[in-house]
């Protein structure tokens, strides 16, 4: 039962990987002219994509990585929880945005 949360847990990490792809090419377009509100709305979207990438890159990294090679294990852990919050963070400031810029419009 053990292993089976550990394989549906990377196959999760691995869909998560391609998504942020699909997301970050879908974000890239010209040079188009943007308010600042949805240039920050975008950069804030760029940013979670792109941590959740790191999180993923890391995370397989480490699973790949021997056990003998402490440090870099211990590295890639402390990679993977940092770049874990950072999505977080960026994830929770999209909404708190959209709330000051409607405060501010009224």
């Amino acid at each position: 039962m053990h292993s089976l949360n550990i394989f549906c847990h990377e196959f999760v990490v691995a869909v998560s990987f391609v998504a942020c792809i699909v997301g970050l090419v879908l974000l890239w377009d010209s040079k188009q002219q943007k308010s600042d509100v949805e240039e920050t709305e975008v950069i804030l979207f760029r940013m979670s994509f792109t941590y959740w990438l790191v999180y993923c890159v890391a995370f397989g990294i480490e699973k790949i990585i021997l056990p003998e090679w402490a440090s870099v294990v211990m590295t890639l852990k402390i990679t993977t929880a940092l770049s874990y919050f950072l999505t977080f963070s960026c994830i929770v400031s999209l909404p708190l945005h959209k709330f000051a810029v409607h405060r501010v419009e009224e």
